[in-house]
């Protein structure tokens, strides 16, 4: 076995540097042209049912709001019952004929059991479900007092994800029904400071790859890795090292709500994320990256791997005993929002000091006249 081994090191690179250049231009355009007809025929949700787990904010809420105006039914799946109420409302005004609330931790496996249930149970029926739920960890892999703490992010990422689908699976297969996973182009593009958001990420990744295998034609797969997205991630809200979930108001602050982390990346907005998605799943798509030009960010790092890891370090790490606030990329986005102050003038201020000097101009019309 070992001469085997020995042998397919030589030629299997060999093999694949001789038959990429032919390949690869041929299997791009197939992509493409499958790409354009899938756009074509794309899934009529009115009247199904659709269950999204974190639907209680960020890409959650929003693809409640995009399945909404579709006419699908929904079931709506979050520990946090008064904000699913307020988006369960909203929904229905934007065209769902039927949502329910569900509270559900997707950490714990008779909690899916329960949203599952009850959701058949409520509509007959499971058509699409949104493994959205998800939580991050910031903090240093060896800054952690006790790293048990850090499970959370993958109990809530991967396991509610897991969880979810494997209760899920007898209704799909009845409906030929979809799950449509959201991961992150985390899973592969490596963030300091966030080791098991992105192991957990990856995680999800394997999985659903694994399980589309698996599963064959009984039930579609889409997976979907979005870069930046406005959330409460990105408004800072994440746990820290004693495993608390808590909002740092300097990272909320920043950029309009950019993380530190990753603040020179642009932030997509939730609506066009989450209409990318829909959009995506009704088209049986595999794959989604949103935005398309995030997907670029795994080539490199396949083929150029020592620079993603020296630009990663120089412009998110820091010193010994400093702050990620004192991390080059959060020095940089100061400099540049310090240029933009200066060039664009803030509106409120800039309406406070109009209405000043029409108060100020009224006060001598009237003393002249």
């Amino acid at each position: 076995m070992d001469l085997i081994n020995r042998l397919l090191n030589i030629i299997a690179p060999a093999v694949t540097l001789v038959t990429l250049p032919f390949f690869l231009p041929t299997y791009l355009l197939f992509k493409f042209l499958l790409s354009t007809i899938r756009t074509i025929p794309i899934e009529d949700v009115a009247g199904k049912v659709v269950l999204i787990t974190g639907a209680s904010s960020g890409i959650g809420k929003h693809l409640a709001y995009e399945y909404a105006m579709r006419g699908a039914c929904l079931a709506l799946v979050a520990r946090r019952e008064p904000q699913l109420r307020e988006i369960a409302t909203q929904a229905e005004l934007l065209g769902s004929p039927n949502t329910i609330v569900i509270r559900g931790d997707v950490s714990k496996a008779e909690d899916c059991r329960n949203f599952v249930d009850v959701t058949v149970k409520h509509f007959g029926r499971l058509d699409h479900l949104v493994t959205n739920a998800g939580v991050a960890t910031v903090c240093m892999f060896e800054d952690y007092y006790d790293i048990t703490n850090a499970t959370p992010s993958m109990d809530t990422n991967f396991w509610g994800s897991a969880y979810s689908t494997f209760f899920a699976i007898p209704h799909l297969k009845q409906s030929k029904g979809k799950i449509v996973a959201i991961a992150s182009a985390a899973g592969w593009l490596s963030i300091p400071r966030m080791a098991f958001y992105n192991a957990s990420k990856a995680a999800v990744i394997a999985l659903y790859e694994t399980l589309r295998i698996e599963f064959g034609e009984d039930i579609g797969v889409t997976i979907v890795t979005p870069g930046l997205t406005k959330s409460e991630m990105t408004d800072g809200k994440f746990l820290n090292k004693e495993g608390k979930l808590v909002v740092d108001q300097e990272l909320r602050d920043v950029t309009n709500s950019s993380h530190v982390q990753i603040s020179l990346t642009p932030v997509q907005s939730t609506e066009e994320c989450a209409k990318a998605i829909v959009d995506s799943a009704c088209r049986g798509e595999r794959y989604l990256t949103t935005p398309s030009w995030i997907r670029m960010t795994y080539f490199w790092k396949v083929f150029w791997p020592e620079i993603i890891v020296w630009s990663s370090r120089f412009f998110l790490m820091t010193g010994p005993g400093t702050s990620q606030r004192d991390a080059p990329s959060k020095k940089i986005l100061d400099l540049v929002n310090e240029i933009k102050d200066f060039l664009t003038p803030d509106t409120d201020q800039f309406h406070e000091l109009k209405a000043h000097l029409d108060r100020q101009m009224y006060r001598r019309s009237i003393h002249i006249n």
